[in-house]
């Protein structure tokens, strides 16, 4: 690739931010480089690589379809694990990686069934991280009934990935009162079908869904059955599995109301819009043939993990215990961190480059004391950094010949005394993945392009002493594929004679082997008093001290004995100040079971002032996203003190999904230019859970098909109890990706953000009263305290949306904001409103902050008037055999005293439904059970037909006397005047 074109290619990268570092590239409309990675884990089985090219080949055609014939797929890598059996067919990976992989392979460790989705938590029109698929939704067939054709379901997902669009249906609001009838969640609302209590076996017939009296809406356990046959042709975010579906819902057909999470997210916009302003969309011009190629496939396998150190020893290596840090995480990394099997070599730049240790193989401890012993100890100079990168390549050849898919982990200290860019083309002919860490502030600024090239990391690590971000960055140097080394605590403090740095370190029954204690010290070995669960205490004495390293290790051998709390107090015994450290790290206790973890990021890597920033973390088990647990941000600049945030998982402010194991804050706390480094702490006693990941395929629950109602099996139940973490306590400590500001001005600014958009507005009516609930936005965005609110209410939500201003406005002065993340609260009973049965009243608020600075406008919130009917004795209906149509199910009037069927028939056939079938999507035979016959009319059905009739009766007879009564005063009155 020439070199003005990776220039381009970073700058782009760099205009969408980070992500997940996806290397797809689009070219003339086709996708290329499209990485799809198999975990590990994964028992080895070929089926899954061909249905993965099957998928991928039907995804294409429908892909191009559903953009009008813009896009499609041109290439794609299958990166097979290192644990599958080699095979001629597979070349060995450059820098393809499990962990930046587009589309991950995995089973999840508790089976929850086989939900295809996309973890997806930026806002609206912002990509995903990755598509995540099971191996058995690609292996058993049977599901493609319930899901639809794989190629489907992936561009679905891909919808998610690419284009930061969201689902349109909605498991937890199923179906919503449109005033005139009761809804399925869904777009377009053109799509036909039937509402049932679904059961499945021999001896159960699904039954027609009833009214709750309460809410005015269908019964708990109620689900839309699509017809198998429909004319609708969207949507593919609501239901891809209908063989009618093959675009997205547009502004022609949008269904504005129903509660899905694009309109939440995405103010009401409809998918197609929202796709339409992608640079994809843009970029590429339609088609004019309907053919497309094939895509074409690559077999990618990695080889053992082989890395190279780099080290800086130039001048400015020896400023600032530059040099004595590096050398102390360094010995951290080959002593604790990196795993058994790998290959490393050291190689050290000033002015020129010295090979100090080719690549050794680590079996045990004697290989990592080998590599320990060649550190570098001093450093003067000047700064050679392609040097040192390509020595450090050609060390990492010496494995096969190729540094193919080899890690090189570049640490500088300054600039560079040449171009660096001039070995910008053989590091990208090396296919070798560079991880890099500038020290302080005059590090070369190429150090992020070079990472980025490569598939690597960035970390920035500022010259303060009290911090331990180089040790923290070196332990999370692992690869997305490999076994993990966890840290759970990172704490440092400059301590005066006789302070002490005293906290707790939880260690979960998730980890706990290989675990490690580590006290950082700046001039002595302090006072060390480790207290384990059991009560042990541990001094001294029972650390082993390196003076080169200023450190002092414990390794607690086995797991039984370090899981729970552990408590620690590292007092300074001299009369000069010094900083002293402790960092503790593990590894899993069971492979089995995946331990929890923290990954974060900010929303882009380059930032310019004053365009505020969203910090994210994302705490998961596995697949499973983690809720419930306490997550603190500490961004740290080069230069000056950090700053730490709380992050929230509340759905509120920065936060797209409550309770979706993402926590987020925006930040726009700019206090210095140039690098900033992120770490975020987790912890948890007790109150963590799990959850289901969100942005899920839809699987549907049966179809209706030439009168039978063919219910497939319930997706896997997963109870409370599966979701209930039992480890107890967490700690857990993660650095993130770094990030550069500019434009920061030296002067104190005004107030220059507005309260974020409050997005979780809800409503409904108590007693006739309006309650309406929301997260308090904030007086800068999500942070600080609004300082009043404008409430607005309409019977038509588009004026709350465009003329928000000139809608009813309700008196909210007496509610004033609370701090931001707070649950809000407010009632009231409208006046000179006249709430009918049935009535609809739209809601929308608006922040306003002391400067008068206003949000957007919320999102609208609905409520309708449901006023129950005088229920008869009984309320159990027997059901017609005719399932009942979905589309028009009216809320039930207060004249009516006797429960009814709330839908009505199709009309399109008079013999629907002769029978209900109860099928799998697999191989068993179909099972059919006839219904109960037309001629069997309960009695309810009997007496509404007879109501019906008389009144009927009684209007026909009384418009008759009125018109013969009229006619007859007419005649009189002409006789008169005669």
């Amino acid at each position: 690739m020439a070199l003005s074109n990776l220039f381009v290619v970073f700058l782009a990268f760099q205009a969408l931010g980070k992500g997940r570092c996806s290397m797809v590239k689009l070219n003339n409309g086709g996708y290329e480089d499209i990485v799809i990675a198999i975990n590990p884990a994964v028992p080895e089985d070929p089926k899954i690589i061909e249905n993965v090219q099957n998928m991928v080949k039907d995804a294409t055609s429908y892909l191009f379809h559903a953009t009008k014939k813009r896009l499609y797929i041109r290439n794609v890598k299958i990166l097979i694990p290192l644990s599958w059996s080699p095979n001629t067919n597979y070349i060995k990976s450059k820098t393809e990686t499990y962990d930046k992989a587009d589309v991950i392979i995995d089973t999840p460790h508790i089976y929850y069934g086989d939900d295809p989705y996309t973890l997806q938590y930026g806002r609206c029109g912002e990509p995903g991280r990755y598509i995540h698929f099971t191996p058995n939704f690609l292996l058993d067939d049977s599901l493609l009934s319930a899901y639809g054709d794989r190629g489907r379901v992936f561009v679905h997902e891909w919808a998610h990935f690419r284009w930061g669009v969201f689902d349109e249906y909605d498991s937890e609001n199923p179906f919503y009162d449109s005033g005139f009838k009761v809804e399925a969640t869904r777009c377009s609302a053109d799509i036909i079908g039937y509402n049932y209590i679904p059961c499945t076996g021999l001896n159960c017939t699904p039954r027609p869904c009833n009214i709750n009296y309460i809410t005015g809406l269908l019964e708990d356990g109620c689900v839309f059955i699509p017809d198998k046959n429909q004319f609708a042709t969207e949507s593919i975010m609501y239901m891809q599995a209908l063989s009618s579906v093959s675009e997205f819902c547009d502004a022609s057909n949008h269904n504005i109301e129903a509660p899905t999470l694009q309109n939440h997210v995405c103010n009401s916009r409809s998918t197609w819009d929202v796709i339409s302003d992608s640079s994809d969309i843009k970029s590429t011009v339609p088609g004019t043939t309907i053919t497309i190629p094939e895509p074409t496939f690559s077999l990618l396998q990695p080889k053992n993990r082989v890395l190279t150190l780099v080290l800086d020893v130039s001048k400015n290596t020896a400023q600032n215990n530059r040099l004595g840090r590096l050398y102390q995480a360094a010995e951290v990394f080959l002593i604790q961190i990196i795993e058994l099997g790998s290959y490393v070599g050291i190689v050290t730049f000033s002015s020129s480059a010295s090979i100090r240790s080719q690549l050794l193989q680590i079996h045990g401890d004697a290989q990592r004391q080998t590599l320990k012993s060649l550190l570098p100890s001093t450093a003067s100079g000047g700064s050679n950094i392609c040097a040192g990168i390509l020595a450090g390549i050609e060390v990492n050849k010496g494995f096969d010949g190729s540094a193919h898919g080899t890690e090189i982990i570049l640490i500088v200290t300054g600039e560079d005394d040449y171009d660096t860019k001039l070995c910008y083309p053989d590091i990208i002919n090396s296919g070798v993945i560079i991880h890099t860490g500038a020290v302080g502030p005059e590090a070369a600024k190429e150090l992020e392009e070079i990472a980025y090239m490569t598939g690597g990391i960035t970390f920035i690590v500022s010259d303060r002493l009290d911090v331990n971000g180089l040790i923290d960055a070196f332990i999370g140097l692992s690869l997305g594929n490999r076994d993990l080394t966890h840290e759970l605590e990172s704490n440092s403090l400059t301590l005066s004679l006789g302070q002490c740095l005293s906290d707790t370190v939880f260690i979960d029954s998730t980890v706990g082997n290989s675990t490690f204690f580590l006290v950082t010290w700046q001039t002595a070995v302090p006072a060390i008093t480790l207290e384990d669960p059991n009560g042990n205490v541990y001094n001294v004495a029972h650390f082993t001290s390196d003076s080169t390293a200023k450190s002092s290790r414990l390794e607690i051998p086995g797991t039984a004995e370090v899981r729970g709390t552990w408590n620690y107090d590292l007092c300074n015994p001299l009369t000069e100040s010094q900083v002293v450290g402790m960092v503790v790290s593990s590894t899993a206790a069971d492979p089995s079971v995946p331990p929890i973890t923290v990954t974060a990021h900010m929303n882009t890597d380059t930032n310019e002032f004053p365009n505020p920033m969203i910090v994210y973390a994302f705490v998961s088990q596995g697949q499973f996203p983690v809720t419930g647990v306490i997550v603190t941000a500490i961004i740290e600049p080069q230069t000056g003190s950090p700053e730490i945030i709380q992050l929230l998982d509340n759905g509120a402010g920065s936060d797209v999904i409550k309770n979706d194991g993402v926590y987020s804050r925006y930040f726009f706390g700019f206090k210095a230019n140039g690098g900033h480094s992120l770490k975020v702490r987790v912890q948890s006693k007790g109150t963590a859970r799990l959850t289901l990941p969100r942005n899920r395929a839809l699987y549907v629950p049966g179809y209706v098909e030439n009168g039978e109602v063919v219910m497939y099996p319930p997706r896997p139940s997963i109870t409370e109890g599966d979701l209930r973490i039992n480890v107890g306590p967490i700690s857990r400590t993660a650095s993130g990706s770094s990030f550069v500001l500019s434009n920061v001005p030296d002067e104190v600014q005004p107030d220059l953000y507005k309260p974020e958009k409050i997005t979780d507005l809800k409503a409904k009516i108590e007693e006739m009263a309006i309650v309406l609930t929301w997260t308090a936005t904030g007086d800068d965005l999500d942070h600080g305290i609004a300082a009043e609110y404008d409430l607005r209410m309409s019977t038509n939500p588009a004026e709350l949306r465009d003329y928000f201003e000139e809608c009813k406005s309700i008196d909210i002065s007496h509610s004033p904001p609370q701090p931001a993340g707070s649950s809000e609260t407010f009632a009231f009973v409208p006046e000179d409103t006249t709430l009918a049965n049935g009535t609809i009243i739209y809601f929308s608020l608006v922040a306003i902050d002391k400067v008068s600075h206003k949000s957007d406008v919320s999102n609208i919130a609905q409520t309708v008037l449901f006023i129950s009917p005088t229920l008869p004795p009984t309320t159990t209906i027997t059901p017609p055999s005719t399932p009942p149509l979905t589309t028009t199910t009216p809320p039930l009037s207060t004249a009516t005293a006797t429960p009814t069927t709330t839908s009505i028939p199709p009309t399109t056939s008079t013999s629907f439904a002769t029978s209900i079938t109860s099928s799998a999507p697999t191989k068993t035979p179909t099972t059919t059970i006839t219904p109960p016959s037309n001629d069997k009319v309960n009695a309810t059905f009997l007496i509404l037909l007879i109501s019906s009739t008389v009144v009927v009766l009684f209007l026909i007879m009384s418009i008759t006397v009125c018109v013969v009564s009229c006619e007859r005063n007419r005649r009189l009155a002409i006789t008169t005047r005669v």
